[in-house]
């Protein structure tokens, strides 16, 4: 399901419309990345479940096109953690 499909459905069983459906997104979205953004930002929304970030440590890969070896810095990314009633959904 994409962002204009989730509006949609937000439309047809959450009575809304469609620029409130999308600006409801919107914000969600620009909230819970504000919060990750500070270095102990955590989101969490019981049942649905809690959006956090990692922190992924340096590695060495290789360049797919040369087979050359290249270092990945170390970086932060977010990570969602289903919750209970969301795991039950999907069973």
């Amino acid at each position: 399901m994409n962002k204009n499909e989730l509006a949609g459905k937000m439309i047809k069983d959450g009575n809304a419309t469609k620029v409130n459906a999308v600006k409801v997104i919107d914000t969600m979205l620009h909230i819970i990345g504000e919060a990750l953004k500070k270095r102990e930002g955590k989101v969490t929304m019981v049942g649905f479940g809690t959006f956090k970030t990692i922190e992924k440590k340096a590695k060495t890969g290789r360049n797919p096109k040369t087979g050359q070896k290249i270092n990945i810095p170390k970086k932060r990314v977010p990570k969602f953690v289903p919750g209970k009633e969301l795991k039950e959904l999907v069973k």
